[in-house]
């Protein structure tokens, strides 16, 4: 003859949290003070639990309160349950209070090293609950962590593009210079047409920067086509010193200009004659993201700690 098993019920936290104050305690009034109810209710919560797990956890005499060793055990269970719990409300009232918790940003290279400075500055200053963390990555890269989840908000070159719908946030335009060994004929100009790409030998960034694509597009605006050979950097700096070097001139960004120019004296700047090729910075999220208006905010403030470089605040 089959014998039928008791069902048990699934604890409550109002039970689990009454249980873990009387382990501390070891007192029912003392318990029942420490978490706001009356002694009655308290012990009905724990006898409530000790039913739905089938199971004695507190011995009651009538000079001390005994926690049974299955108790014990059970009580190390109830304590991570009411952490993870906490732990979830606390992520939570996170999201709902602004640059609060962690926080993923993507950042590509052309722009990371001129304007991180002044990123992390504002958020040590004004947001110093925000857990901030940053991703250097191309742009492709950047945005493929972005639509998978795995980046909250990215600081690159507008429009962003890509696959996936994206919401941009503008925040400034800058020019390109053109940057040139010293004693180039272009040395100290201020005035130069684009068309002069026609006649000289650009160098660009490999493959997988935005800043290539951009550099291309403004060549071929004028009909020109770099001719800087196989040569090819990672990155700007290594771009610059192959200026320095005398392997052809190339298309800075105007941020970088102060950055890379410190780091060696056999470049110099050109400027091109109004209006000069450039690019737009902004942020980019995902559409409907729940930190849409954090985004804003933030993208207002960071505004106004970038007014110092050399840029044009995008209007909104």
């Amino acid at each position: 003859m089959s014998t039928v098993q008791p069902r048990h019920r699934t604890p409550t936290v109002a039970q689990l949290r009454a249980f873990v104050a009387v382990t501390e305690h070891l007192h029912f009034r003392e318990a029942a003070a420490a978490i706001g109810t009356s002694q009655p209710a308290l012990s009905g919560a724990v006898a409530a639990l000790e039913e739905a797990l089938g199971a004695q956890l507190v011995e009651r005499t009538t000079r001390r309160v005994i926690i049974t060793p299955l108790g014990d055990r059970v009580a190390v269970h109830a304590r991570r349950v009411l952490a993870s719990l906490h732990a979830l409300t606390d992520e939570v009232e996170a999201a709902r209070r602004p640059f609060t918790g962690p926080l993923h940003l993507g950042v590509i290279p052309t722009v990371a090293p001129y304007l991180l400075p002044a990123v992390l500055r504002l958020v040590r200053d004004s947001y110093p609950e925000l857990e901030l963390h940053v991703h250097e990555e191309r742009t492709p890269s950047l945005l493929d962590g972005l639509a998978a989840g795995r980046l909250d908000v990215l600081l690159l070159a507008l429009p962003a593009g890509g696959t996936s719908p994206t919401r941009d946030i503008p925040l400034f335009d800058e020019d390109f210079v053109l940057i040139t060994p010293p004693g180039h004929e272009l040395d100290g100009r201020t005035d130069v047409p684009r068309d002069i790409l026609l006649d000289l030998d650009v160098l660009l960034l490999e493959e997988g920067h935005c800043l290539r694509d951009q550099a291309l597009d403004i060549c071929r605006e004028v009909g020109a086509e770099p001719s800087g050979g196989t040569t090819r950097a990672a990155g700007l700096s290594t771009l610059v010193q192959l200026v320095a070097g005398g392997l052809g001139v190339t298309l800075l960004p105007a941020t970088a200009l102060a950055v890379e120019a410190g780091r060696t004296d056999l470049i110099t700047a050109v400027h091109f004659a109004d209006p000069a090729p450039g690019r737009r910075i902004g942020l980019a999220h995902r559409p409907g993201s729940a930190r849409t208006a954090e985004y804003d905010r933030f993208a207002a403030a960071l505004r106004e700690a970038l007014g110092g470089l050399p840029i044009r605040l995008a209007s909104l």
